[in-house]
């Protein structure tokens, strides 16, 4: 970060601030000094914010839909930087075939509103990893992933990874709108993020035997990606994509005890019904697993980032 940052003379917004991340990106940048537009979806509860500012006039709350360009707009006035991460709306809470063209729309509203606010400087955009590792030459490729690659939407289409479109989709979308109307915009493509209520539903975890056997099955800690947000904020120097996890699942041992963590009935009962419950518990192998998969660029830019 460069010395000369001053964060409490910035405004920035964080949405949709009422997911895991958003909120504790709000709540970070409150304790680095940030004046906060916090935006959440109709279905966000407004009570989550009770107390964690110390300063009333730090903290502002908005309710904003992605799809609902003026309460975007609304939510930005003021703000030099924006913080957007997807959360499906209420209505639509599973990824499937047509949830792409949500977050898509949802994408384009929120980066030509940030088009249209004159005193917006930069975007983070948070994508995924499952925007990065579906490929179809993805086992015989000879150097690691990393954030110059791209999935490929008719090999997700093909294995119904709805995740993996969606996320290819909307950021593939986000970058041509940024870069046609000379938006500054970073993202972060995070692996599966390792919350309390994470279950097997999630749909990060379609094809996770397939990215087990790849090398490619990369998790993040909370604060390690609400840190790398911040960083690649405050860091001048910070482009185009980044990888962010800080684990790999490359070993049985990882494996069963993610597969334990996402279904607790099953590890509670007999091995074999835990097999036959949980698809990452399954035929993995026992053995170490070359990772295929590189965040050095990240790891480079947060090297003297003061959490």
């Amino acid at each position: 970060m460069a010395p000369s940052f001053d964060t409490t003379t910035h405004t920035v917004c964080v949405m949709d601030a009422s997911g895991h991340l958003g909120f504790s990106i709000v709540q970070r940048l409150l304790q680095r000094g940030y004046t906060v537009h916090a935006s959440l979806q109709k279905h966000g509860k407004e009570d989550m914010f009770n107390g964690i500012s110390t300063d009333s006039n730090k903290l502002k709350l908005f309710r904003s839909d992605p799809f609902d360009y003026p309460s975007i707009i609304e939510a930005l006035r003021g703000c030099s930087g924006l913080f957007y991460t997807f959360e499906p709306p209420h209505d639509q809470p599973n990824h499937d075939e047509y949830m792409a063209d949500v977050e898509v729309r949802a994408a384009h509203n929120v980066l030509e509103a940030c088009a249209q606010t004159e005193t917006i400087d930069k975007v983070v955009f948070t994508s995924s990893a499952t925007a990065v590792v579906w490929r179809e030459d993805r086992k015989t490729m000879e150097l690691d992933l990393d954030e110059r690659h791209w999935s490929d939407v008719n090999f997700c289409r093909k294995f119904k990874l709805w995740h993996g479109v969606s996320k290819t989709m909307a950021e593939k979308s986000a970058w041509a709108l940024a870069m046609d109307r000379g938006v500054n915009m970073v993202s972060i493509n995070a692996g599966l993020l390792m919350t309390h209520d994470l279950s097997i539903k999630h749909p990060y975890l379609r094809g996770a035997a397939e990215m087990y056997e790849d090398g490619v099955f990369v998790t993040v800690d909370l604060p390690f990606l609400v840190d790398a947000h911040i960083c690649v904020y405050e860091e001048v120097s910070s482009y185009g994509r980044y990888l962010c996890f800080n684990h790999i699942i490359n070993t049985h041992e990882d494996a069963v005890q993610l597969a334990q963590k996402l279904t607790p009935d099953a590890a509670s009962s007999s091995s074999t019904s835990s097999s036959s419950s949980s698809p990452e518990s399954g035929d993995l192998g026992k053995g170490f697993i070359e990772q295929k998969i590189s965040n050095k660029k990240l790891n480079k830019l947060m090297v003297n980032f003061e959490a």
